[in-house]
């Protein structure tokens, strides 16, 4: 398939997306509600506790500060872009929201039950978009009564900085719905590149085993971390090593990933590297826990 970018000046105002929700404060989503609100969108962002919508709010903040003192924003668009910023911890503040945007933990039965509760929160004409990484668009949509109007949406971290957003089709997701959903990561700012609903996508089916060979060739004490990273990164130009990578995904996610890709595929060499789960295991799940590949406290 041919990737697709689209460009706003093609759509209609009534296919524009005026009003979001962002459920998840975390570091994707709150990535995600900031991008949004730079682009003139109106954006609730949800999550189950107040500190975690604070935490998020805060993050916020400081990276628009940060925007204003290298001077890519102005204070005037800063604080224009934090107006339009809400927050709640009860998801039926999604209920006028032209489309959602999911970002919680990659558990599939958290997100069936989420995407199922909104279903019956959301008017009809919205949109119900994942960050999923991994799990089958077309499973979370089957959760619905409105599979044709649940998308993909794969956002990059760190948010505010990477271009891309993967865009996933899921089986019944309809032409209009994908049309609306590119535009509105091109609002953003963002690249949408589109594809079909598959084990891992098309980033991680191909990023998830290049990081467990790096794994499996730590593993077999090929080489050490330092020179597994500097030779990819000097060698094939990757901006960061495969294992420094993974401790900055988080090496939990990235053994989700693999078990995804492992079961989906039905191959064994997608089978996640034995060190992969045992650090996994260990709790070494990279910077979130201070210590992975590398040490970060």
């Amino acid at each position: 398939m041919k990737p697709i970018i689209m460009n706003m000046e093609l759509f209609g105002q009534d296919m524009s997306i005026e009003k979001m929700a962002v459920l998840g404060a975390g570091q994707m989503g709150n990535g995600i509600t900031q991008v949004a609100a730079c682009a003139g969108i109106e954006v609730v962002m949800i999550d189950i506790k107040q500190d975690f919508v604070d935490r998020g709010i805060a993050t916020i903040e400081k990276s628009l500060a940060k925007l204003v003192s290298k001077e890519r924003m102005s204070q005037e668009d800063a604080d224009a872009a934090r107006a339009r910023i809400s927050t709640a911890i009860d998801r039926s503040s999604c209920a006028d929201a032209d489309l959602v945007v999911e970002a919680v933990p990659e558990i599939l039965n958290l997100k069936l039950s989420i995407f199922a509760e909104l279903d019956g929160i959301c008017k009809p004409e919205c949109i119900l978009a994942t960050n999923t990484s991994s799990i089958s668009i077309s499973e979370i949509a089957a959760a619905t009564s409105r599979p044709s109007k649940v998308i993909g949406m794969h956002f990059m971290n760190p948010v505010p900085i990477m271009k891309l957003v993967e865009v996933i089709n899921g089986k019944d997701t309809s032409e209009d719905v994908t049309t609306t959903v590119l535009a509105a990561a091109e609002k953003m700012g963002k690249i949408p590149l589109m594809c079909n609903d598959s084990p891992g996508f098309v980033s991680n089916r191909i990023l998830c085993p290049m990081i467990n060979e790096a794994i499996l060739t730590l593993q077999e004490g090929v080489a050490e971390p330092e020179a597994i990273d500097g030779i990819m990164k000097l060698g094939m130009n990757h901006p960061i090593g495969p294992l420094a990578l993974s401790d900055l995904i988080g090496n939990d996610t990235v053994l989700h990933i693999m078990n995804v890709l492992h079961e989906g595929m039905s191959d064994d060499k997608y089978a996640p590297a034995p060190l992969l789960i045992e650090m996994v295991e260990q709790g070494k799940l990279g910077r979130k826990s201070g210590k992975g590949f590398y040490d970060y406290s």
